[in-house]
C-alpha cells in the first residue's frame, strides 16, 4: 500500500434474496464510485468473484488501503450492503509476501 498504509480485504456473500439485495448493491456501487472520486484518500476497489465459466455467485471482494484495522472497519461499516445486513462479511488485513499490487 501507499507509505504508512496497510492493505485490507473485505469478502462477502449475500445472506438475503437477490431482489432484496439489489437496491443496496446499486447503492454499494455508487458508494464505492464516490469514494474513488475523492471521497476516500486511499486506494480502494470492489468487485465480485466468478466461477470457471465466469458466472457470478462466489461473493464480493473489496480491496482497500487504510492506516489501521479500526479505520478500515469504520469505512466498511458504511458500506450499504453491510449497513443493511445484506451480506455475511469478513474484514482481514492482507500482507504481501511475494510481489505486490497497485490499484488504479
Amino acid at each position: 500500500a501507499t507509505t504508512g498504509l496497510l492493505w485490507f480485504v473485505k469478502t462477502e456473500t449475500f445472506c438475503k434474496p437477490f431482489p432484496v439485495v439489489k437496491p443496496h448493491l446499486e447503492a454499494h456501487r455508487e458508494w464505492v464510485a464516490g469514494l474513488r472520486d475523492g471521497g476516500y484518500p486511499h486506494p480502494i476497489t470492489s468487485g465480485y468473484r466468478v466461477d470457471a465459466e465466469s458466472k457470478p455467485g462466489g461473493g464480493g471482494l473489496m480491496i482497500l488501503a487504510a492506516p489501521d484495522h479500526a479505520s478500515a472497519l469504520e469505512l466498511v461499516l458504511q458500506d450499504p450492503l453491510v449497513a443493511n445486513d445484506c451480506v455475511d462479511w469478513q474484514l482481514n488485513g492482507w500482507v504481501s509476501e511475494v510481489g505486490g499490487i497497485t490499484l488504479t
